[in-house]
């Protein structure tokens, strides 16, 4: 490392969605700051949209606020071309805007196994040119993406390859792979996952899954949910649903999603993330056939292609992207969110970071186009994202650019 660097504040890295931000984050949060005592701590979380290719239940300056109040000290944003996107490219983009930070030296994150060395070996070997043509083999065979790349862990490794199918398990191995593939200097710690498994359908230990609190706020179902989330974060959702800016949720723009679909001609579909020979026929047809989104995703979904990527492309329709409007690496760092010491972190990029901050929307203008472009994708999502609201007033568009970040007045 630079010597140079060793002048600045030190940060441990962390990457999520806190959608919303629950019990379980929170542990995750104390836990880096216990191992880490003399380390700020840098979210790096999705805006509007999410990976499982949906909206995000909550605004992401309320989502940010949740986290500082949680134990984050500085909040950045995945910008959607990251953030709504399979697991390498969720990783690889999340990463390396902790790297552009130039402060991270720790990298850390929840799994189910708890151990870095087994997630280690798989990534070493997922990045060998061994792997590669086993997943080419596999696939061949007809199975997902997914399952290829198991199975060719499988024949490599033998039993380590069953931690992929744990979903936490599998973004570590991701965000191991993007620092190698980023040349980053970074530890990697994991902590165990606590309590409910990823997109569990009933609490466990005290802690529940963020699918099953979204489902208890799309109810709401205040007091199912008020065991499992921290009282900021529950006071913070609440203020939101009265308002009518929560949750958010892609079927209030079904008929919009559809029509979009019915629109596109099939060299459309075929520019669409995620699409191989046949697939734009059958997502043709199942837009025509399908009358809600959830039969859509059904309809469309087979086994070499499964629901989630299906919702990913769905949801790069709906947003107006393309193939070509994806990027290696982020162009900017957004600022959501800071407290006191996330402040001083601010201060310090002004020697470290690889790349332009923005923390007053008004700074995009003075980005380079690249930058530009993707901070003009982001504004429409968020129109777009608003349009999701429960209550009218929410629906009205420019959000991004009324937004400023949400700042505490001392460390939390």
């Amino acid at each position: 490392m630079d010597s140079h660097r060793a002048l600045y504040p030190r940060c441990a890295g962390v990457v999520a969605e806190f959608d919303p931000f629950h019990r379980g984050h929170a542990h995750l949060l104390a836990r880096v700051r216990a191992l880490c005592p003399d380390r700020g701590v840098i979210c790096v979380m999705s805006g509007h949209f999410t990976q499982r290719g949906s909206a995000a239940a909550a605004d992401k300056w309320a989502r940010a606020e949740m986290a500082l109040r949680g134990g984050a000290d500085l909040v950045l944003e995945l910008p959607v071309l990251w953030a709504a996107a399979p697991a390498e490219t969720f990783a690889r983009g999340a990463v390396g805007i902790l790297l552009d930070t130039g402060l991270v030296d720790t990298l850390a994150f929840g799994s189910e196994c708890g151990e870095i060395a087994p997630l280690a070996r798989l990534a070493d070997a997922l990045d060998g040119a061994a792997a590669q043509e086993g997943i080419r083999a596999h696939l061949a065979r007809g199975l997902s993406y997914a399952a290829a790349r198991q199975a060719a862990m499988s024949d490599l490794l033998g039993a380590d390859a069953e931690l992929l199918s744990g979903a936490n398990n599998n973004l570590g191995v991701e965000y191991l792979r993007a620092v190698r593939h980023w040349g980053g200097e970074v530890r990697a710690v994991t902590i165990p996952r606590q309590g409910a498994a990823h997109d569990g359908t009933r609490a466990e230990g005290g802690y529940a899954s963020a699918s099953l609190l979204r489902r208890y706020l799309a109810a709401g179902a205040w007091g199912e949910m008020t065991p499992y989330l921290p009282p900021e974060s529950l006071s913070i959702l609440r203020r939101r649903w009265e308002d009518g800016l929560c949750p958010a949720d892609l079927t209030r723009c079904e008929l919009g999603v559809l029509a979009r679909l019915r629109a596109m001609t099939a060299e459309e579909l075929k520019r669409l993330p995620g699409w191989e020979p046949g697939l734009e026929r059958r997502l043709a047809r199942a837009a025509r056939e399908s009358v809600t989104l959830a039969e859509l995703y059904d309809r469309a979904k087979t086994r070499r292609c499964p629901e989630a990527r299906v919702r990913r492309m769905v949801l790069w329709a709906f947003l107006g992207l393309t193939r070509e409007d994806q990027r290696p690496r982020a162009p900017y760092l957004r600022v959501l969110g800071c407290n006191g010491r996330g402040r001083q972190l601010l201060r310090a990029m002004d020697g470290t970071a690889r790349l332009p901050r923005l923390i007053r929307p008004g700074e995009a203008r003075r980005l380079d186009p690249e930058g530009r472009r993707v901070f003009e994708i982001e504004a429409r999502a968020t129109d777009l994202w608003s349009l999701c609201l429960p209550g009218p007033e929410g629906r009205r568009g420019g959000m991004e650019w009324r937004s400023r970040p949400g700042v505490l007045p001392e460390e939390h």
